[in-house]
């Protein structure tokens, strides 16, 4: 990935160093449990543990001749330790993917760590907006258009919701990606055995691959990508409704703009959601990756590798995009500008339309039949849009209405405060909260 939407920490994670540092880890830990078990001697193991170094561009520059990322990488280990009767001792009873794979779990582990904690912060922000708004009328919107009142604090606990959601597909992911297998070229597990196998995974803190080819089978990986394709998605929905009420008809909320920031070469005025469009475009990216992991998960064989040169991008690319991409939304919705005034007045623009399904669900209850109350209601509806009219005013002159509805009884039906009367309910739901709104 690119350095601009890489941040430090994962960076890190997939650096070339971490990766044979990872490798050289797994190294170690079979080394030792080896003669721990008196397959490897001793001295030997402490030797390899005391002056075994990595450094990739050594790595590199043999893999150059030799054609063998492993191959180069035991040499150059090789070399570091220095005695070739102790380097012997490195690796052995041991293939390829035995360190490869085991290791990219481990540098799984290390970026789903980064990841489960972004998780948490960002719905702690959206808890926290969501309860800062939880009484803010706004209109809700479908199909685009005006549809009843919800509060903006609805919609953010909606995100909070989904977004725990996340967190709990998320953790299962992570999960089911920290394993390791030590059990050979085919999967048997015949030259050192099962159980040197799982005290080697367990030294290293992963569960153990129950049965493996020469791999772990790659379905783990596609339900890992396709978490983060989801988490992915939730951000570009959050995105993608902050640009629209970032639209100048409606500018309901906004995301943050800087002191110094530019929106435009042309156009001074102009206050773009730039980030929020950034987030839904990296979001194409992380869903693409998730068609080439589930391709990986069909192998010939025991084994082939269609699936590595895929796994070097689609790996790092997706949970480095998700970790940028989860630090930007977290600092867009902690810091987004919003306007409940202007929400307000968009809420009252259609001069009481939203209030329709109410009425006709009053009229019904009243007495009247239901097919009857629809016609009459759409019609004053209808009306009163195609003029730009009060619906309430022409509702309230209309006999047919009237007879079953008038005075108090219709000043109800268009209470703001009773089309809202359940939020403290729905958002004892979501927060765990112990009491809920009582019903009016």
């Amino acid at each position: 990935m690119i350095s601009r939407y890489t941040r430090e920490e994962m960076g890190r994670v997939w650096s070339d160093a971490n990766k044979y540092a990872k490798w050289l880890d797994v190294e170690l830990a079979a080394t030792e449990t080896l003669a721990e078990d008196g397959q490897v001697p001793r001295e030997a193991a402490a030797t390899i543990r005391a002056k075994a170094k990595v450094n990739a561009a050594r790595v590199n520059e043999i893999e150059a001749r030799v054609k063998h990322d492993v191959i180069a990488f035991t040499m150059a280990v090789g070399e570091s330790i220095g005695d070739p009767e102790t380097a012997r001792w490195l690796h052995y009873g041991m293939t390829s993917n035995d360190v490869v794979d085991t290791a990219q779990s481990l540098l799984v582990r290390d970026a789903s760590r980064l990841i489960e904690a972004a998780l948490v912060k960002f719905s702690d922000v959206l808890a926290k907006r969501a309860q800062e708004f939880r009484h803010t009328p706004q209109i809700g919107r479908t199909h685009g258009v005006h549809a009843e009142p919800i509060t903006f604090g609805l919609k953010v606990a909606n995100w909070y919701a989904e977004n725990q959601r996340n967190i709990g597909r998320f953790e299962d992911a992570a999960a089911q990606m920290r394993v390791g297998k030590i059990s050979g070229a085919v999967g048997n597990a015949s030259h050192l055995g099962t159980d040197i196998e799982e005290r080697i995974c367990q030294r290293l803190g992963l569960n153990v691959a129950p049965v493996a080819s020469q791999v772990i089978q790659r379905d783990r990986h596609a339900h890992y990508v396709s978490t983060l394709a989801l988490i992915a998605a939730t951000l570009e929905k959050i995105a993608l409704e902050i640009r629209h009420l970032q639209r100048t008809e409606v500018r309901e909320a906004e995301e943050p703009f800087g002191g110094e920031q530019r929106g435009s070469s042309a156009m001074p005025h102009k206050r773009n959601p730039v980030t929020c469009e950034q987030i839904c475009g990296l979001a194409r990216l992380v869903r693409s990756n998730t068609i080439a992991a589930f391709e990986n998960i069909a192998l010939w064989h025991e084994r082939d590798i269609s699936h590595s040169s895929v796994e070097r991008v689609i790996l790092p690319d997706s949970t480095i995009l998700v970790d940028y991409m989860l630090a930007k939304m977290t600092t867009i919705v902690a810091d987004m500008r919003v306007f409940p005034e202007r929400m307000k007045k968009n809420l009252d623009a259609t001069q009481g339309l939203v209030f329709s399904g109410q009425l006709l669900q009053d009229l019904v209850e009243k007495g009247m039949p239901r097919d009857e109350a629809y016609k009459t209601v759409q019609e004053n509806a209808m009306a009163a849009w195609e003029s730009d009219t009060s619906f309430r005013e022409r509702v309230g002159k209309d006999a047919r209405i009237t007879k079953y509805l008038n005075g108090g009884a219709l000043e109800h039906t268009f209470e703001l405060k009773r089309q809202l009367r359940y939020v403290d309910a729905i958002f004892a739901r979501v927060f765990g909260e112990k009491t809920a709104a009582k019903k009016a």
